[in-house]
């Protein structure tokens, strides 16, 4: 599996983890000017921005390292970018969903960190 069926493989898996848990899926891969948010969902009346890294090995860190500050940063961006094109004023949550495939078993770990940072600009 090479890195970009990795991300799409995570992504997939991330969106049937969402709706499974009753997450209405609003968008995948939502791109602004200043980056991409890979998930766009609702539950509870809330919209959640969620992050998917998926990696297969630590050689260049785990999945959760690799969204950086800067990441965040554009993540943020990118969250305001789409509540005001689409004119909402619901409250919002930034998750972050990690999957650590592990190819010598094709097995993966999984897990979904709720408010993983806080939606404010530097």
């Amino acid at each position: 599996m090479n890195a970009k069926e990795l991300a799409q493989f995570g992504e997939d898996l991330a969106t049937r983890f969402l709706e499974h848990n009753d997450y209405q899926i609003i968008e995948r891969n939502y791109h602004s000017i200043y980056g991409e948010i890979d998930i766009v969902c609702k539950k509870d009346n809330q919209l959640i921005f969620v992050e998917v890294k998926a990696r297969k090995s630590f050689k260049f860190g785990g999945p959760l390292e690799a969204v950086t500050e800067k990441k965040r940063q554009k993540i943020i961006k990118t969250a305001y970018h789409f509540l005001a094109k689409h004119q909402l004023e619901l409250s919002v949550r930034f998750d972050i969903i990690t999957i650590q495939y592990i190819p010598k078993n094709n097995d993966y770990k999984f897990e979904h960190i709720k408010n993983a940072f806080l939606g404010t600009s530097l």
